[in-house]
């Protein structure tokens, strides 16, 4: 990837290096004819704090716009705390590396609400064609996209949970535990 300077062309300028600026400036990018310019306020989002899923929960501003909500009415007038992302991957790259597509029941209602289109029927071939899943693969699942999805640490989260397991049913100290998928998604940004 080079640098570029002011005086520069190109065909399209994305502004945003999130999820959304990322995918459509890839697509955009896969003609070799095309020049493509992603603009971001951040950078390129490649310190240990965000590829790694514990450092969500350490500060890290150079990667968060870090809002703050208006006073909300039904939180009797408190703050609340909004993480925003910056730079390459924007909110995906503090989200702590987790992968959702969102309820079935959402999209069959979008769509039962006048929106063409938006039936979990007419999206998912698109899920699963930006997926390259390690692990699933089929009727839900894809491979060979550019989203790489994996069970990463999760295998790490079942392999301790199931030295805990037996421990849990001898003690009501511990909680139920719910896996949960994590992934680390790539943007190739040619």
């Amino acid at each position: 990837m080079g640098e570029a300077s002011v005086t520069d062309t190109f065909d399209f300028v994305v502004v945003g290096a999130g999820s959304g600026g990322c995918t459509v400036a890839g697509r955009l990018s896969e003609d070799a004819a095309t020049s493509v310019a992603l603009l971001d306020a951040g950078g390129t989002n490649d310190n240990w704090r965000i590829t790694t899923p514990f450092g969500l929960a350490l500060p890290y501003k150079t990667a968060n716009w870090a809002f703050d909500t208006v006073p909300q009415v039904g939180l009797n007038g408190r703050i609340g705390y909004q993480p925003r992302g910056k730079g390459l991957g924007g909110s995906s790259a503090i989200n702590a590396m987790v992968y959702i597509r969102g309820h079935k029941w959402d999209y069959d209602h979008w769509a039962s609400l006048g929106n063409a289109g938006w039936s979990y029927a007419d999206v998912l071939p698109y899920f699963k064609a930006s997926e390259n899943n390690s692990d699933f693969d089929g009727e839900y699942h894809g491979k060979g996209g550019p989203l790489h999805v994996n069970g990463g640490c999760a295998r790490t989260i079942r392999s301790m949970m199931s030295s805990i397991r037996p421990r849990a049913r001898r003690s009501s100290a511990f909680a139920r535990t719910s896996m949960v998928r994590i992934t680390k998604g790539s943007a190739a940004i040619r």
